[in-house]
């Protein structure tokens, strides 16, 4: 499965959440709302998950092994490292 597209959208308030992304596999099927989060060891990304009635948190869609979501990973982090900063590509978060 080749990774066909990543779109990212930048998030403009401080804190530890930087970006949403978006990725095309094969150009035939998408993945919303990865995120990419800096944490103390530098960035990673965390999958689209959802809150379940017990409060935690679930992954709607995940890598299966560790190879590929490595690939993943690494595929995001370098577009989102080359995406340049600027304020018409901020998502900005309602604080209100």
């Amino acid at each position: 499965m080749k990774i066909t597209d990543i779109r990212i959208r930048q998030v403009g308030a401080d804190g530890k959440l930087k970006a949403y992304v978006t990725v095309t596999f094969d150009d035939c099927f998408v993945v919303h709302n990865i995120k990419v989060i800096e944490g103390k060891n530098g960035a990673f990304i965390a999958m689209p998950s959802r809150k379940t009635k017990t409060g935690e948190y679930k992954d709607v869609a995940h890598p299966i092994n560790s190879d590929f979501r490595s690939k993943l990973q690494s595929d995001i982090l370098s577009a989102y490292e080359k995406e340049p900063v600027d304020s018409d590509n901020l998502h900005k978060k309602d604080i209100s």
